[in-house]
This record gives C-alpha cells, sequence and structure tokens, in this order.
C-alpha cells in the first residue's frame, strides 16, 4: 500500500526534475548500449581498417579533449590540494590514503592469484595459440630504477610530454688476455698476448613519448606544500591555481555533454575491429571469464565492504554518484583520462570535500592501479600454466610483489598494462613472449581493469574523507576564525589610511586653488 500511494504521488514534475538531474547518467550508460549495439550490426559489414578509424573519429576526438585538461587538472587540483592543507593534516591523510592504497592492491594481487590457481584456465596445450611475436626484453632492475627516476624530472616541461625509459645499446669490449706458456711447455717460459672482443649489452638513456605523471604528481605535491606554509606571501600562487582549477572543471562540464557521443564511438568502433570471437581458443575464454570473476569480486564484494565497515553509509549509493565516471573508464580505458570526469561526481554528486578529492584522486591515479595488479598477477601464473610450469610458493610471493610495485609504475594510460607485464614475467623467468597470447582478449579486458581502477581511486576518496573529518573541521575553524581576525584587523584599518590620505590631498588640493 506504501509503495502504491508513494507511485501515486510521484508528479509529472518529480519525473522531470529526476531526468534533468541525471540527464547525464542516462546518457552516458545509453550511449554504452547503442555503442554495443552499433558495433555488433556493422560486424557483418567486414569494415577495412580505414574505414574503422574514420567510424570511430567522434571517440578519438573525446579522448583528446580529456587528455587535454588532464595536465592543467593535474597540477592546479594537487597544488591547490596540499596548499589548502598544513604539513600535518597533509601527512597524516597522506598516509591514510597510503595505506588504503596498498591494501587494496595487496587485496587485489591475492584475489587474482586465488582465483587463477582455483579455475586454473591454463589447461591443455599452448598449440591451440597462434603464432606468436617477440616482445622487447626489459630487466626487472632498471624498470624499478625508471620508476624512481620519472619521480624527479629533470626537466618539468618535458615531463609533460615525455617520460625516462632505460633502451639497450650494444658496446663492443676489448680484452687483452696474458697466456703463459710455461703451462704448456716447461723448457721455454715466453708469454703470449692476445685480444679478445666480446659484445655487451649496456643500458642507456632513453625517452618514451607520454605524460610523466609520477614526476608531475612528486613536483606538484612539494610545491603545494611550500605554498600552504608561506601562508600571505604564497596567497597570490594559491588564487592562481584555485582559479585555473575552477576554469577547467567549467571546461569539463562543457565536455561533458559530447563525453556520451564520444563514448558510443569508442565502443562501437572498438566491437567492429575486434578478432572473430568464435575463433578464440578455450583457455583464452577461460582465461577472459577468470579475469571478470576477479575484477567483479574486487569491485563489487571488496571495495563496498571495505567503505561500509569504515564509514557504516552504503556504498551503492556513493557508487550511484559514479555511475558516469565509471562508464567514461569503460569507454576511455584510461583513467588518466577519466580524471576530469572523476572530479566531478565526487565533488558535485557525493558531496566530498574538494581538499580530499585534489589530494587522493590525482595520486590515485597515477599509482593506485588495483585492477591492473590483478590483472598482471592473473596474467602471469595463466602463462605458466600455459607452459606447464609449476609455481613455488616463492614464485607466487614474488608475483604479487612485483605485481604490486609494477602497477605503480603503470602510468594510467590504455594498455600500460601490457607493458608492465614484462616485468613481472621476467622476475620468476617465463618466456616473456607469451604476452602476445593474451593480446587478442586486452582491448576488452583493460576497459575493465581501468572501470575498477577509478572506483578503487573514488571509495579511497570517501574513506579518507571520513577519516579525516576531524582535521578538515578543525582547519575550517582555523581557517573561520583568521579571516575573522583579518577582517577585523587589516581591512578597516587600510580603508580608514587610504581615505584619510585621499581626504587630506583633496583639501590641500583645494586650500592651494584658493
Amino acid at each position: 500500500m506504501k509503495a502504491k500511494r508513494k507511485v501515486e504521488e510521484i508528479s509529472k514534475e518529480d519525473i522531470q526534475a529526476f531526468l534533468k538531474k541525471n540527464a547525464f547518467v542516462l546518457f552516458t550508460v545509453g550511449s554504452v548500449v547503442v555503442g554495443i549495439a552499433l558495433g555488433f550490426a556493422l560486424r557483418p559489414y567486414k569494415m577495412t581498417y580505414r574505414e574503422v578509424k574514420y567510424f570511430s573519429f567522434p571517440g578519438e576526438l573525446l579522448m583528446r579533449m580529456l587528455q587535454m585538461l588532464v595536465l592543467p587538472l593535474l597540477i592546479s587540483s594537487l597544488v591547490t590540494g596540499m596548499a589548502a592543507l598544513d604539513s600535518k593534516a597533509s601527512g597524516k591523510m597522506g598516509m591514510r590514503a597510503v595505506i588504503y592504497y596498498m591494501t587494496t592492491t595487496f587485496i587485489a594481487v591475492f584475489i587474482g592469484i586465488i582465483i587463477v590457481l582455483i579455475i586454473h584456465p591454463g589447461k591443455g596445450s599452448k598449440e591451440e595459440f597462434g603464432k606468436q611475436q617477440k616482445i622487447e626484453q626489459v630487466s626487472p632492475a632498471d624498470a624499478f630504477l625508471d620508476l624512481i627516476r620519472n619521480m624527479f624530472p629533470p626537466n618539468l616541461v618535458q615531463a609533460c610530454t615525455q617520460q625516462f625509459k632505460t633502451k639497450y645499446g650494444k658496446r663492443t669490449v676489448h680484452v687483452t688476455v696474458t697466456v703463459n706458456d710455461t703451462v704448456f711447455n716447461s723448457t721455454n717460459g715466453t708469454q703470449e698476448v692476445m685480444e679478445i672482443t666480446r659484445e655487451e649489452v649496456i643500458p642507456v638513456q632513453g625517452q618514451v613519448n607520454g605524460v610523466n605523471a609520477l614526476g608531475l604528481v612528486v613536483f606538484s605535491m612539494c610545491f603545494g606544500l611550500i605554498i600552504g606554509n608561506m601562508k600571505e606571501q604564497g596567497q597570490l600562487l594559491r588564487d592562481f591555481f584555485d582559479s585555473l582549477n575552477e576554469a577547467i572543471m567549467r571546461l569539463v562540464a562543457i565536455i561533458m555533454w559530447y563525453a556520451p557521443v564520444g563514448i558510443l564511438f569508442l565502443i562501437a568502433g572498438k566491437i567492429v575491429e575486434m578478432d572473430d570471437l568464435t575463433q578464440m581458443g578455450g583457455q583464452l575464454g577461460m582465461y577472459t571469464i577468470t579475469v571478470i570473476i576477479g575484477l567483479l569480486i574486487h569491485g563489487v564484494l571488496i571495495l563496498p565492504t571495505l567503505y561500509f565497515v569504515i564509514t557504516r553509509q552504503n556504498p551503492f549509493i556513493f557508487i550511484a554518484g559514479l555511475l558516469q565516471a565509471l562508464v567514461t573508464a569503460l569507454g576511455t580505458s584510461s583513467s588518466s583520462a577519466t580524471l576530469p570526469v572523476t572530479f566531478k561526481c565526487l565533488e558535485e554528486n557525493n558531496k566530498i570535500d574538494k581538499r580530499i578529492t585534489r589530494f587522493v584522486l590525482p595520486v590515485g591515479a597515477t599509482i593506485n592501479m588495483d585492477g591492473t595488479a590483478l590483472y598482471e598477477a592473473l596474467a602471469a601464473i595463466f602463462i605458466a600454466q600455459v607452459n606447464n610450469m609449476e609455481m613455488n610458493f616463492g614464485q607466487i610471493i614474488t608475483i604479487s610483489i612485483t605485481a604490486t610495485a609494477a602497477s605503480i609504475g603503470a602510468a594510467g594510460i590504455p594498455q600500460a598494462g601490457l607493458v608492465t607485464m614484462v616485468i613481472v614475467l621476467t622476475s620468476v623467468g617465463l618466456p616473456t613472449d607469451d604476452i602476445t597470447l593474451i593480446i587478442a582478449v586486452d582491448w576488452f579486458l583493460d576497459r575493465l581493469r581501468t572501470t575498477t581502477n577509478v572506483l578503487g581511486d573514488s571509495i579511497g576518496a570517501g574513506i579518507v574523507e571520513f577519516l579525516s573529518r576531524h582535521e578538515l573541521r578543525s582547519k575550517d575553524v582555523e581557517m573561520g576564525n583568521s579571516v575573522l581576525e583579518e577582517k577585523e584587523r587589516k581591512k578597516p584599518y587600510k580603508l580608514i589610511s587610504q581615505d584619510s590620505d585621499f581626504e587630506n590631498d583633496k583639501r590641500a588640493h583645494s586650500e592651494s586653488n584658493m
């Protein structure tokens, strides 16, 4: 009866208000459904590669627009976020965020390993897969050193477009060997000098295209903290970055109207382009299902449970406010490109404090990759199963540690997970060329990983805000008091002095004229 009365009470205005409020979300979800339907409808026409590229052009435009905003948004949000907090509050907040990132990433890796060992999707022979391509080798030690090098870019302008990456060159080494004849012939002790030349592979400095997000995050955080400690002196810079942040968010609001169109063509284009699914082997099909199950357990069970246990609030209402960001992540498969939308959803729909989002989200989009960590651990063990290699406990621990560390190094760019997979496989001596076995389904799984990553970052923002509420409240009181004091102390004094000076000048001027 109550439900019936409630339904009867809903007026036309209520429906219009609901549609108006959730127009973005409805359009975006609708665009995914239409995109999938359109993609499958166009598959029988066997479009050429060029035609597919032309067809998905509106989607490419959306990616470019979002990526254009990422850089100024990342820097301005981090600088203002850090400047708004004192070093003590930001230290506590940072500690909570890092503990949350590490905990969820380790849980994700653990889920990935357990699921792949239970389901065992790699049963069967390697012959199921087609021919393999060669993959560039990477030394795990060099990869981790590159991660630290990228934290401190020597040139900030270059960091906006390029990252440091160790390349490998060859060098010829001449070794002089002295052969003593007395060993062979005891009568005459002559010595002979021989020169041997050999080639050795050496690491050389190199660059790859792509925003060095890690370096910019480290710089922006330090820069913001310094500005915050400068008090009045830093106010001008603080206002500048605040205005920049606000301007970028307004641009995001405009681009959001184009997002559904872009997502529709991105998804439809990908479906038209993908290989024939009927030819996919049983192992690859099982592998895809295993990854999906792992991501679902992490995204639908673990993260909401964590949110509920800590905040005692309904996690699904929180996630409903994020729907548009999650759909954008699904369409663009880049957590960095989704960053502007995530900001908008958290600040406007979920009413998360801007000081939290500006600090937690850019850092999260750079280093918190739950989906990628889960996928890398799972894929490494899957490749071992395909090669009929038994993993011992030590190797599984190695995989979990390297998958966690490699996911931090995976910049928020599409399919970065494939690049960091090389590190995970090398660490336990698995053949890196086998990465090509899973490339056929990677474009699809990459989208699901990204959605999980964005969900993890957003729930992290909600948890950190709840835990930091006392610091934020005391900071608000402090700010309020300082503003009141400033108004009482400075403003009237300045105004009176300026006015009285002006009056005196005026009086003196009129007297001289007389």
